[in-house]
């Protein structure tokens, strides 16, 4: 008979409920302010009203047409936040090193993207979209910035 040294398990990777969690909060609060571009467009349209009086002399087509570029733009930027929510949540519940890292960056890209929201300048003089909708896609950043301060408190 041989004696074989006791195996130990590989511990698991820790991970941080509270920055899960979090993370989980900011992909639906990502999705919900997403979903609230087209809920606008489809009731109070204060998109295509802040366009109209942007711009007095477009008629309804190119309001239609502006106001469908900008609803591209939000749900391309939307869906990238997912992604990378989602891709954050991932690499947190596997205890990856870079998670922090990862999370950082995309919420530094996050702010510069909801900054530029609520102050670029289209050529009428007035911010581009509609302060309602910008001041929106700065909720998931200040998710972000909580998943971020758990991540780091983690780490130590």
């Amino acid at each position: 008979m041989t004696a074989h040294a006791p195996t130990t398990p590989m511990p698991a990777p820790t991970t941080n409920r509270a920055a899960l969690a979090t993370l989980w909060g900011g992909l639906a609060m990502t999705i919900l302010v997403t979903v609230a571009a087209f809920v606008d467009d489809a009731t109070t349209r204060m998109l295509a009203g802040h366009i109209q009086a942007s711009y007095p002399s477009y008629g309804t087509d190119e309001i239609g047409t502006a106001t469908s570029i900008y609803l591209v733009v939000l749900a391309v930027v939307g869906g990238l936040g997912v992604l990378t929510w989602i891709a954050t949540i991932w690499a947190t519940a596997r205890g990856t090193r870079w998670a922090p890292w990862l999370a950082t960056v995309v919420f530094l890209t996050a702010v510069c993207i909801a900054l530029a929201g609520l102050t670029v300048r289209d050529t009428s003089g007035d911010v581009g979209l509609v302060p309602v909708l910008a001041w929106l896609q700065v909720i998931p950043c200040v998710v972000g910035l909580v998943a971020v301060a758990h991540l780091w408190r983690q780490r130590r």
